[in-house]
């Protein structure tokens, strides 16, 4: 039988898998696939999400590429929303509109269908795993913002503390779950 949890910061704290200097000597990964992987932990950490989202008056969810999708999926179809999925650059066919941003190690972009006439004025939170620096939820602010919508909401399962994402993305409210430490 499965264990049942009481919120999603405690599903967390019991399925993350720490793994010491991971990608680099001195980081502290925190693996989210064994969360991902125990129902009732999903479970409870997807319905945590869409009760962020549903407080931020979401009418749609935006789902990050690539794990932002599995979430914001799960998300939209427990709150009954469709789901925008936010690409990187170069997977979907023209037309698109396009969004630059910037990354901690570089740059990079992100791109939705350029027929995007039902966004105008939809109120979208976007929802992903992490939160790092914040670039691909700015950049993806951005992208919507330009397609008319307006991005009512930051929802994240947990943040990296001290890589300024939380700064970057001033304005809209920001939603983190949870985090180990």
């Amino acid at each position: 039988m499965s264990k049942t949890y009481a919120s999603a910061a405690e599903a967390l704290q019991d399925k993350i898998r720490l793994v010491p200097n991971f990608p680099a000597e001195g980081v502290l990964f925190e693996d989210l696939t064994p969360v991902l992987a125990d129902a009732e932990a999903f479970r409870t950490v997807v319905d945590g999400l869409a009760e962020a989202c549903e407080e931020l008056g979401a009418e749609l969810i935006g789902g990050l590429d690539a794990r932002g999708f599995l979430l914001g999926s799960a998300v939209a179809y427990k709150m009954g929303l469709g789901i925008l999925a936010i690409r990187k650059a170069g997977k979907l066919p023209p037309p698109v509109l396009h969004q630059d941003y910037s990354l901690e190690y570089g740059h990079a972009a992100l791109e939705i269908p350029a027929d995007s006439s039902e966004l105008k004025g939809k109120k979208i939170a976007l929802v992903d795993d992490v939160l790092a620096t914040g670039g691909t939820l700015y950049g993806a602010k951005l992208l919507l913002e330009k397609a008319g919508a307006e991005v009512v909401g930051n929802v994240v399962i947990i943040e990296v503390k001290g890589l300024g994402g939380r700064e970057r993305l001033a304005g809209p409210p920001l939603v983190v779950l949870g985090n180990t430490d």
